[in-house]
C-alpha cells in the first residue's frame, strides 16, 4: 500500500516558518509536532525560505499561481477528456456503420 504525500499550500509553509520565528522558546521538533508536520519538512521549508530571499518556491499538483490558473488547468483536462470520448464514439460509429 503506497503512502500519499500531503500537499501543503505556500501560505501554510510561510505560516509554519512564521510560527517558528514567533516561538523561539520552542525547539524545531516541538514546532513541527505542533504543526503536524515532520521535522525534516520544516527544516527544508526554512532552508528554501532562506535560499529564496523570504519566499518558498512551489511546484507540483495543486499548486497554482492563481485561481484562474487552476480553473484553466481544470478546463483543459475536461476538454481533453471530452475529445478522447468523442474519438472513441467516432470509431464506434465507423465500425458499426460498416455492417
Amino acid at each position: 500500500m503506497s503512502r500519499q504525500r500531503k500537499q501543503h499550500s505556500k501560505q501554510f509553509k510561510l505560516d509554519a516558518i512564521n510560527y517558528r520565528k514567533e516561538h523561539p522558546d520552542l525547539t524545531q521538533s516541538e514546532c513541527a509536532k505542533n504543526l503536524g508536520i515532520g521535522v525534516s519538512t520544516l527544516a527544508r521549508w526554512e532552508s528554501q525560505y532562506r535560499d529564496h530571499d523570504g519566499d518558498i518556491p512551489v511546484r507540483g499538483s495543486g499548486n497554482y499561481e492563481s485561481d484562474e490558473a487552476k480553473e484553466i488547468a481544470r478546463l483543459k483536462r475536461e476538454l481533453r477528456d471530452a475529445q478522447d470520448a468523442l474519438d472513441v464514439l467516432k470509431k464506434a460509429i465507423s465500425i458499426l456503420g460498416k455492417n
